[in-house]
């Protein structure tokens, strides 16, 4: 059964994959970002998100709650990093206006996270479509893309917060 899953999935999925493979592992590496680069991951990973839980509960009456589920989880992310840190070490330098991010491999495990999340509803759903209708798959998958979108989103903001505690000279 696995092979035919892996024969019936289109090409763009493991070009996807090889994508977020390497992104993830630039990820791993300290270096010097703009701000473009700090916003524009969790912006897109919030819309693909979003998308996905509208196209995927919009038909059964479980989008609204799926998105609060979606919400939560997102608000939740957020808090814990408020504790967590992550990233830990980050340094804005004004002259620049760059913000130089430790490297971690922490970034990869969570997109991996979603796309293999991503992978199996999809294939649970192209198996069951009836699922789709459970208000308990609606809140569960959304509250794990919140998770992960909302880490990406609190990792940003951790790196913005950067900015603001720079010593202006």
């Amino acid at each position: 059964m696995l092979l035919e899953i892996l024969k019936r999935t289109p090409v763009w999925v493991f070009v996807l994959f090889a994508v977020l493979v390497f992104f993830g592992v630039m990820q791993s590496r300290t270096r010097q970002i703009g701000i473009g680069r700090v916003t524009i991951l969790p912006v897109v990973l919030i819309g693909l998100s979003l998308s996905g839980l509208w196209s995927t509960f919009s038909g059964s009456g479980n989008a609204w709650f799926a998105i609060a589920a979606w919400l939560a989880a997102v608000a939740a992310a957020v808090l814990v990093n408020k504790y967590a840190k992550w990233p830990r070490n980050v340094l804005y330098t004004v002259s620049t206006g760059r913000f130089l991010v430790e490297g971690s491999w922490l970034p990869l495990a969570v997109m991996m996270t979603i796309f293999f999340t991503r992978y199996a509803v999809t294939v649970t759903l192209a198996i069951n479509p009836g699922l789709a209708a459970s208000p308990w798959l609606a809140a569960g998958v959304s509250a794990a893309y919140g998770l992960m979108s909302g880490a990406f989103l609190a990792r940003a903001l951790r790196i913005l917060s950067a900015r603001a505690a720079a010593p202006r000279s």
